[in-house]
């Protein structure tokens, strides 16, 4: 029997996890980006694998937190009216599947893939020797006032945990200093997610993934892509920006953001939001001792977890178009807000970082086959959480391929035609 061929489109996490998958499948598998693995969105994360992640944006608490959102000054989300207003399909989906419904469906699929995804990271760490990238301590919700802590979104976020059986602790003032000492005494109370995970470093677990892949005989090209044909005799021909192309029995797209304009050359509309954000690296303050565990300052809208290279200060959601001109007001404001809660240092790089993360309009990523396009796969759309979900996506995606009669999950949730 001849080896399947498959081309791989993106070299972010979920493109490299679906190389190595399908490649363990025996599959002959080729991984194609215009960078180097892991450097793009995969990149900069919070490097958080939590189970707290399937609490999507647009919960059924949405609509009472939407008139303070559209005032558009908010540390945590910003967003570019004519963005918005040139993208009215995604946003009203967006908006239209904060119901209680949908949520309910998101939460149950977005909970098992991320347990499908925790158990192959713990696996694939194993395998190429990178077990000591990660925690296991969790992470943590602070809350400025204790009104916050009793908000109706952080109430139905706790609920929705323990309906999942995620653990959880509530930790006061005092309790909260003695489990992060280096915390100032601004927070009135916190949320321990114990049933989390985080790394050191997203990147180099990315690029030790793809360094696995290579030397089990995988091919890695840097390339710009342009464009797929499907010919008569049923392959794909994958075409870079050179015009030269190359056959395949397979192709998967996985490139994330991009994926809306690289399958619109091939006519097809993608609803999809970009929640782009930045990040910085700081050094800990004099005399201070480390953090322990990623934080997520609600008032403050940032996530700080400690990294190999020092403190990474993540944002949260500025919704613009893709590639538009990065705006540092959000970084400035996080890194205020963050100053007042631990002591920290100066900033270790320049430029500025940006990520963008691909939303579609239920806050679930596409895994499968496009319709009515036999040997074209996709896998993209998994918003903040594509580190987090990368893994499983691959072996739903790999099970799939190879026609399973068991699947690791159901696919269901996750099919292209919601919007295809």
């Amino acid at each position: 029997m001849t080896t399947p061929s498959v081309a791989v489109l993106g070299a972010g996490m979920v493109g490299v996890a679906t190389a190595l998958e399908l490649q363990r499948r025996g599959m002959a598998v080729t991984l194609l980006d215009r960078r180097a693995p892991g450097l793009e969105t995969s990149y900069g994360n919070a490097g958080v694998i939590a189970r707290s992640s399937l609490m999507p944006f647009n919960h059924p608490r949405l609509w009472g937190t939407l008139p303070g959102l559209l005032g558009n000054r908010g540390t945590g989300f910003r967003y570019s009216p004519a963005f918005v207003a040139s993208n009215l399909r995604w946003a009203l989906g967006f908006v239209g599947n904060a119901r209680r419904s949908v949520f309910r469906e998101t939460t149950a699929a977005l909970d098992s893939l991320i347990r499908l995804s925790t158990d192959e990271h713990r696996r694939l760490l194993a395998e190429v020797n990178a077990l000591d990238r990660l925690r296991d301590n969790g992470w943590l919700f602070l809350y400025r006032h204790a009104a916050s802590f009793e908000a109706p979104g952080a109430r139905l976020g706790r609920e929705t945990m323990a309906q999942y059986g995620i653990a959880t602790q509530v930790l006061q003032a005092g309790e909260l200093q003695a489990l992060e000492p280096v915390l100032n005494p601004l927070f009135a109370k916190a949320l321990w997610i114990k049933d989390s995970y985080s790394v050191n470093s997203p990147g180099a677990v990315v690029r030790a993934y793809a360094d696995a892949f290579a030397a089990r005989g995988g091919r890695v090209q840097t390339t710009e892509l342009r464009t797929v044909q499907q010919t008569g005799d049923g392959l794909w021909t994958v075409i870079d920006s050179s015009g030269t192309g190359q056959a395949y029995d397979r192709v998967v797209v996985a490139l994330g953001p991009w994926s809306r304009q690289f399958l619109a050359g091939l006519g097809v509309e993608i609803p999809m939001g970009f929640e782009r954000g930045y990040h910085l690296h700081y050094a800990e303050g004099a005399g201070a001792r480390s953090l322990q565990r990623p934080i997520y300052d609600t008032a403050g809208g940032y996530v700080l977890s400690p990294m190999e290279h020092g403190m990474r200060l993540s944002t949260g959601v500025e919704l613009n178009d893709c590639d538009a001109p990065m705006k540092p007001v959000q970084l400035e404001l996080a890194e205020a807000a963050a100053r007042q809660a631990l002591p920290l240092g100066p900033r270790l790089d320049q430029p500025l970082w940006m990520g963008r993360r691909p939303t579609l309009p239920d806050s679930r990523p596409v895994i499968g086959e496009m319709p009515g396009r036999p040997g074209l796969w996709l896998a993209f759309g998994h918003q903040h959480i594509g580190f987090s979900t990368g893994p499983g996506t691959a072996a739903l995606l790999g099970a799939l391929m190879q026609g399973d009669t068991r699947l690791p999950l159901d696919p269901h949730p996750f099919r292209a035609s919601r919007f295809l």
